[in-house]
């Protein structure tokens, strides 16, 4: 059979295997021509469904099996959907049609490294196209020590210490593969500082460390150097290695076990350090690699969810959080993600159901605890939230300043349930541990001028947030209406007018500036502003009301209220 039919055929084949591996649910199993299926594939593409795209680009691949940006389109969706055994093939047929794909190239040498396919890493690295230098010195250095070329490995990662913005990689690399052959001293010396200064390397470096000081029969320096980096609150992903430590129990290195390990590690550095500053999608190509190469590497399959969430593609994060299972030290942190990645499909009580079951067989956790919280606030289910959050600080043994926002998010509930007293007795333990914090100040702020009370002391405390984070239109917007409560009605002009301009289509700001409007003569303007509120969705109370100030004007309405109050007051003084 002549090659040019058989690789039609191959390619017809791996078109095939795209769909069939991937079409499910609603939609997918529709026969559309092949420039539909394009379309849809781009739409999808465009939009992150990384699922949709993967079986419209199939579909596209049978109709067009040697178009280049079909295979290119349908290799981005697979990696995106983890598929990273489909994902070779398809770089496999872009290599063999001659296209120059740097996404081909990175699969590739994933493929060879999942294989362990040493010499073909470093002929790759060395001879294939651009990845990047730290990747290549990186990959071609632990390709080194697959190899049984330790020495020029070491040369390679001393290389790297001497480029400037790579200095961090080339130490933490060499420190993680001196462990892996057993120089745990070789290793401590270098995450220590001792044989070059401090070096900076994230959770996972500092767990490692604290393993290979546990190799040197330092479990007392392990326990300490956790102490100093992680606080001593219950961490389920760190709890079972503090234990072990304490019972003097020798923990194995297990970060990097082999130099396959150690490529799994390269990809997931390169994420850590992509992440928050580069294309998710991008970051999430290095962390699918890093755990198609080590399943079990818990930080890059997190991570991998992680981005999902931020790709707004909420039902692929759902499935990579319920990877982990009840026994996995990871577990808890992923149940609660995988929470927040049900609310976010709008699956509330899936979401609630998930927490409320963490909350029973890990509720000694404070972040399980605060994560019920969370979840019941934002749904508006206060009196709920206001347990779950006592439940949170009834586990604090010492005060830290970051538990301020537990008793800030506590109470909110108060507040929103109008249970003042407690509220602001929270609000004010929230600055007791952090005093300058902008939220607390101004919800605080504006509850007290809201209420009429201790107005001065209010002003001072949204000035204070003003200064902390002056381009918050609803933090201005509380500064103005401090100054407007206080009867300082052309002071307030200006602060309404700017959050008016930073919050443009909030309901209550834009019903503030017409009061002030209204208060400084330009009864007009007010009266426009009251209507444009009315467009914004405000609440149905405070509709209400400003269609009361349309038809009768603020005075009158302010003057009923004060009536009414002052009517309320009596009656609470009769004993009615």
């Amino acid at each position: 059979m002549p090659t040019n039919v058989l690789r039609k055929l191959s390619a017809f084949a791996l078109g095939t295997a795209i769909c069939s591996t991937l079409i499910a649910g609603p939609g997918f199993g529709q026969d559309v021509g092949d420039s539909g299926a394009y379309l849809a594939a781009r739409v999808a593409e465009t939009e992150n469904d990384f699922r949709a795209a993967a079986v419209w680009y199939g579909k596209a691949i049978l109709a067009d099996p040697g178009n280049v940006r079909l295979l290119e389109g349908a290799l981005l969706a697979q990696i995106g959907v983890g598929d990273l055994h489909l994902a070779k093939d398809v770089a496999a047929r872009l290599k063999e049609l001659g296209a120059t794909s740097q996404l081909a190239e990175f699969v590739l040498l994933a493929d060879a490294a999942s294989r362990e396919d040493y010499p073909a890493l470093l002929a790759q690295a060395d001879g294939g196209p651009d990845l990047g230098k730290l990747v290549e010195d990186l990959v071609t250095a632990w390709a080194l020590v697959g190899n049984g070329r330790m020495s020029d490995a070491l040369a390679r990662f001393d290389e790297m210490t001497k480029v400037k913005g790579l200095e961090a990689f080339g130490y933490y690399h060499k420190a993680l593969a001196l462990a892996s052959v057993g120089d745990f001293e070789g290793a401590d010396k270098i995450l220590s500082g001792e044989e070059a200064g401090p070096i900076y390397v994230m959770r996972r470096g500092v767990i490692a460390h604290a393993q290979i000081l546990s190799q040197l029969e330092r479990n007392a320096d392990a326990l300490d150097l956790l102490d100093r980096s992680f606080g001593t609150d219950p961490d389920p992903m760190l709890d079972t290695l503090r234990a072990r430590l304490t019972a003097g129990e020798p923990v194995p290195f297990d970060t990097v076990t082999s130099a396959r390990d150690g490529l799994a590690e390269v990809f997931f550095s390169v994420a850590t350090a992509l992440n928050g500053d580069a294309d998710p999608v991008l970051t999430l190509l290095h962390t699918r690699i890093a755990t198609y190469l080590r399943p079990d590497h818990t930080d890059a399959r997190l991570l991998s969810a992680q981005l999902l969430e931020a790709l707004d593609q909420p039902d692929l994060a759902v499935s990579t959080y319920a990877m982990f299972k009840p026994e996995d030290p990871a577990f808890v942190t992923a149940e609660i993600g995988r929470a927040g990645a049900l609310q976010a499909q709008g699956k509330m009580d899936a979401a609630l159901e998930a927490l409320r079951a963490l909350a029973k067989s890990h509720g000694d956790l404070i972040i399980v605890q605060s994560a019920l919280g969370d979840l019941l606030r934002e749904e508006k289910r206060f009196d709920e939230a206001e347990v779950a959050y006592t439940a949170a600080l009834n586990l604090v043994t010492e005060s830290q300043p970051e538990q301020w926002i537990l008793y800030f998010y506590r109470g909110i509930c108060h507040e929103q349930s109008q249970d003042w007293a407690p509220a602001e007795a929270d609000f004010r333990a929230a600055l007791a541990l952090n005093p300058n914090q902008p939220q607390v100040l101004n919800y605080l702020g504006y509850g007290l001028v809201d209420r009429g009370e201790k107005l001065d002391e209010a002003l001072a405390m949204i000035e204070r947030a003003v200064a902390a984070d002056p381009e918050k239109g609803y933090i201005i917007d509380s500064l103005a209406w401090a100054l407007f409560r206080l009867g300082r009605y052309d002071e307030a002009l200006v602060p309404m007018e700017k959050a008016s301009v930073l919050e443009p289509v909030d309901p209550v700001v834009t019903d503030h500036l017409g009061d002030v409007y209204w208060k400084v003569g330009r009864t007009l303007e007010a009266r426009f502003q009251w209507h444009r509120a009315l467009s914004f969705n405000p609440t149905e109370k405070d509709a209400e009301r400003i269609r009361r100030k349309l038809e009768l004007g603020l005075d009158a309405v302010m003057a009923d209220e004060g009536a009414a109050g002052t009517k309320a007051v009596k009656a609470v003084e009769n004993g009615n």
